[in-house]
């Protein structure tokens, strides 16, 4: 039974602390769709996508209406485009990115993902048809997100399609001023229930259609941990948990209710802590309420472990099915106190580099120079490729080299998105090892059967 405190505690949550249901994703599989006609494989995409989510933003108002809780993101995610449309008789796949967008902006969800290819041991004529689309493909639409799979544990990874991701990703920027790298990830151990962009896809063993929602409450846990300034750690961690758990109750609530409501299957609710760039919903305040002078300092690693293992104890035991990526996000745009660390010179990319070992999910929204050459990036990709498949954990590199500006300079990538300083990049070349292609052979502990 809810007692009158309990609700007090939510509304204050809710009010003064940031707590929102950051998305409703509802995931829609597309593998009925495909067919070698282009027109044809488009209008079945369009009519499906229409059909199925054509209630989703209405009813994600109703809920946020009727419930009093923000409901920030409504979002679609499909079968990655690379499978769905593999037997269409076309080489460019542009034509189903503007499918997907028109029939995103139809239902009037913020963004849909799954312009997508999984290539974690090689590519099929699909997956290069689409990788090869992806610059294009986000220059021309606004909805549309995009993500690659390199790697996996149990594959290894495909440095073939790490050097094609870092020239994908300089001729992205560069058609774009950088704009389009914010909607293009590449994973590795890429999970098929995320329902955070820009790396949601509808994942092959997903059912027909699915409900997934993601919570985030930084600021909430912010002013839980106020309370226990100056303890111990293992009190910190305590709170952590409790404070989550109420947090991932609220989006179990609300996934349950819109999977009734839209009569589609409840998948997983993702318990993570994602900012944005709202002074005080930073996952950075949390480390640095811990005792951290600025984010970034020794300890960090350390502080964020902590954080990320007791949000995933105490969010699992409030939902049925916990899942996606579940745990603290680090993107530098999206968070005032990583954008305040990283222009100071206290957060450096080998420093996040580090903190990705124990968080969800990897190198997020880094801008750096314009100049970086195509060889760097893909070798940061494959660095956290590597930390993604040794540990057995989701990796990922959102990054964005922004043209004409250099380090010290900011770019503005607008909304949710936030501001993002130029940050330096090791100088030395990597361009014989990226050069080198093949596969780096999966580890020994894939071998688990």
């Amino acid at each position: 039974m809810i007692n009158s405190n309990e609700i007090i505690q939510t509304i204050e949550m809710i009010n003064q602390q940031h707590l929102d249901i950051r998305t409703i994703t509802m995931g829609i599989s597309l593998r009925d769709c495909g067919h070698p006609d282009v027109k044809v494989c488009c209008d079945r995409i369009y009519d499906k996508i229409t059909k199925y989510a054509g209630n989703l933003v209405k009813t994600g108002e109703n809920i946020e209406r009727e419930l009093g809780i923000p409901i920030v993101n409504k979002r679609i995610s499909v079968t990655p485009i690379a499978i769905a449309c593999e037997n269409c008789d076309t080489e460019d796949y542009t034509v189903f990115a503007r499918t997907l967008d028109k029939a995103a902006k139809e239902v009037g969800v913020n963004f849909i993902g799954g312009f997508s290819a999984l290539v974690d041991k090689g590519f099929t004529k699909g997956d290069m048809r689409l990788i090869k689309s992806i610059p294009e493909a986000l220059r021309t639409t606004d909805c549309v997100c995009s993500s690659v799979s390199v790697g996996s544990t149990r594959a290894g990874i495909n440095m073939d399609a790490v050097k094609l991701m870092g020239e994908i990703i300089k001729k992205a920027a560069d058609t774009s001023q950088g704009m389009s790298c914010a909607k293009l990830v590449v994973f590795c151990n890429a999970v098929e229930d995320n329902p955070f962009m820009a790396g949601a896809f509808h994942g092959v063993s997903e059912p027909e259609c699915v409900i997934n929602v993601g919570v985030s409450g930084p600021g909430v846990v912010y002013n839980a941990l106020k309370a226990v300034r100056g303890q111990p750690l293992n009190v910190v961690s305590e709170t952590i948990k409790k404070t989550a758990f109420r947090i991932t109750r609220m989006g179990e609530i609300v996934a349950q209710e819109a999977s009734k409501r839209l009569h589609v299957p409840f998948g997983i609710v993702d318990l993570s802590l994602a900012p944005t760039p709202a002074v005080g919903d930073s996952v950075a305040d949390i480390l640095e309420e811990m005792g951290l002078e600025s984010v970034g300092a020794p300890g960090t690693t350390a502080a964020l472990a902590l954080l990320n293992d007791a949000v995933k104890k105490g969010g699992v035991m409030a939902s049925s099915y916990v899942g996606g990526l579940s745990g603290a996000f680090i993107p530098v745009s999206e968070d005032q106190g990583m954008i305040r660390a990283a222009k100071s010179g206290k957060l450096t990319i080998e420093k996040l580099e580090a903190m990705t070992c124990v968080c969800s999910v990897g190198l997020d929204m880094i801008a750096v120079p314009g100049d970086t050459s195509a060889a760097t990036i893909s070798a940061i990709i494959a660095d956290e490729a590597a930390i993604g498949m040794i540990n057995s954990k989701t990796t990922a590199v959102r990054i964005i080299p922004v043209p004409g500006k250099g380090v010290g300079q900011e770019v503005d990538f607008g909304g949710l998105l936030g501001t993002a300083p130029i940050m330096p990049v090791n100088p030395s070349s990597p361009e014989k090892f990226i050069a080198r292609g093949g596969r780096i052979p999966a580890p020994l502990n894939s071998l688990k059967n």
